[in-house]
This record gives C-alpha cells, structure tokens and sequence, in this order.
C-alpha cells in the first residue's frame, strides 16, 4: 500500500515538474518576443491576412507580439503614433499624407501594404435588384469623415460611374465608429459600411447588402501600416520582421479557401458564427481586396494622390520615396 501511495505521489511531483518546466520555458520565450503596440483603424475581416498572422503565430514566428489597439478614424490612429501611444499605425495612407503637408518634421513613413481596394459595402435601407451608383441620386448616404479614406474612394466610385455629387446627399458628418448606429437610428437612406457590421444590420433585418465600393473605386493602397520616420530608422530588423508576418498572412489568404481563413481568425470575432465569418471573407475574396505581397507600388500610390487632388484635398503630388519605404519587404 505504502509503494502504491509512494508511486502516485512521485508520479504527481513529475507533473508538477513538467509543467513548472513548460510554464518557465514558455515565459521565457514569451519574454524574448518584441511587443508593438499596433493601432488598427476599425475592426474588420476586411483585415483578414492581419488577423491571420496574428493567430496562425506569424508575428511570434519572427519575434514580434502584436498588442492590437482598435482606434477608430485615421486621423486618430495618425495622432496616436505621432503621440508615441503606438509604435505602428494601421489606417489609410492618407492619414500620413495630411502629416506630412502638415509640415511635421518627423513625419509618418508608410513601410507596408495589406488591402488594394476599398471594402466598404453600400447598404440599402430597401432590398435593389441589379443596384447600379445612380440608384443613389436624390438619395442620402452616409459616407464617413470627409478626407478620409473611405470618403475618398466613394468619391472615386461616383466619378468613375459617371454619378456626380451633387445628384446625390453625401453626409460626411458622422464619425466612422457611429455609422451604423445612425443609420439604425434612422438617419440617411444608405451608408456604406465594413464587415461585420454590413452583415450584422442585413441579418437584423434593418439593411440590404446591394453593392461594394471597392468594385466601382478601383486600385489604391488602401489600408497599410506606418510609422515615425525616426522609428523606421531606428528599429529596422523589428519592422523588417513585422513586414515578413505581414507577407505570411498575405500569402495564407491568397492559397487558402474562405472557410479556412475563417476558422483561423474566428477568435478575433467572437460574436460571429463561423458560417458568417466565411461568407464575408469570400465577399472580400471575391472581390479581389489584398494585395500578394506588402510591397506598394509608385503607380497605385499615384492613383490615391491622383484621387486626393481630385477632391481638392491635395494641391501636388507628394514624393513617393519619401512617404513610402518598401526596404523592409526586399
């Protein structure tokens, strides 16, 4: 009896040992990661190759822990790097533009790119078959912040369809983060809106999904990530490393099904069913939304500049190898 008792307690003393060993050594490794406080700019499977290098252990894989900020706007994740609350920035590129106009001598370096074109989805207060821009004529829209990104890439749409502004009641008074509140308050006939809260308002019953911005915009980068130029300059290898999980989660999305990239990214929307989650990531697969690789060309930055003069919110176009820096993809 007394063996038996003597084996069972050796028997837990080399548990305990296992785990205090696996717990020391999993510290220890935790301890050696970098740890980047990233400001996102709203919370989207808009994002899903970030959300992918997050979960998949992508940015742990090369060094980096990733403390995800959700801070809605783009000037608001502009303040936050340039307050140093955040080391990254994940907006549009806009943002840094504006920055640096602004004249800021240390100014908001763009180093890496995740989606090509807009993901907004046009939601109708009214289900609309064969949905076309001109259904928006003496309509109103709520669009988001004006100068923003997603502002800026509606206006592109309206342009490219040959819809002008004044044939329809833009409001571009609403901050991005109530959108959808106001429209469920009954403000406007349509918004545009990211996932999960397109889907969300069309399962409540209060909205129709009738088509996606992105589809009549075009090519921009559209969401990348920046930082102080001083940081860039100062922290290489770390950026160089969030650069190559960012690749990694690019690469995912772009060779696995929608349902896959679901599964994975699930835990980053805990109040969506896994059959949702996969339906809006085939939305954005769909329509083409990220780019292969992080690295931003000088002609699709041209098309946003081009955007921006367009609208009078630019008065020149603004260097391309001063405001973006592709060194941390080569």
């Amino acid at each position: 009896m007394k063996r038996k008792i003597l084996g069972v307690v050796l028997g837990l003393l080399i548990i305990l040992i296992v785990v205090v060993t696996a717990t020391k050594l999993t510290s220890k490794k935790n301890d050696s990661l970098t740890t980047i406080k990233l400001a996102e700019v709203t919370h989207s499977a808009f994002y899903a190759p970030m959300y992918v290098a997050i979960e998949a252990g992508y940015f742990k894989e090369n060094g980096i822990n990733i403390d995800l900020i959700l801070t809605s706007g783009a000037d608001k994740v502009a303040a936050a790097v340039l307050s140093n609350d955040v080391e990254i920035g994940f907006a549009g590129p806009e943002s840094a533009i504006y920055v640096y106009k602004g004249g800021e001598e240390d100014y908001l370096t763009t180093f890496a790119g995740l989606t090509k074109r807009d993901g907004q989805f046009i939601v109708s207060r009214k289900p609309i078959e064969n949905f076309s821009l001109n259904d928006l004529k003496g309509k109103e829209i709520l669009a988001g912040r004006k100068g923003g990104m997603p502002v800026l890439n509606f206006q592109n749409a309206l342009k490219n369809e040959g819809v002008n502004e004044s044939d329809i009641n833009m409001n571009t008074s609403v901050e991005f983060a109530s959108l959808s509140g106001s429209f469920i308050a009954g403000m406007g006939d349509f918004v545009n809106l990211f996932e999960p809260n397109a889907t969300n308002l069309e399962k409540e019953g209060l909205g129709f999904i009738v088509g996606n911005v992105g589809a009549y915009s075009g090519e921009v980068p559209y969401t990348a990530f920046y930082a102080r130029k001083s940081y860039l300059e100062n922290n290489k290898e770390t950026v160089a490393n969030i650069t190559k999980a960012i690749e990694q989660g690019l690469e995912y999305v772009r060779t696995h099904s929608a349902e896959e990239i679901a599964k994975i990214i699930l835990p980053q929307f805990p109040d969506i069913s896994l059959k949702d989650l996969t339906a809006i990531v085939d939305n954005y697969k769909k329509y083409d939304s990220w780019l292969t690789n992080p690295f931003i060309t000088e002609e699709s930055y041209k098309n946003l500049e081009d955007i921006m003069i367009s609208a009078n919110l630019l008065d020149a176009y603004v260097p391309y190898e001063k405001l973006i820096n592709n060194f941390y993809h080569e």
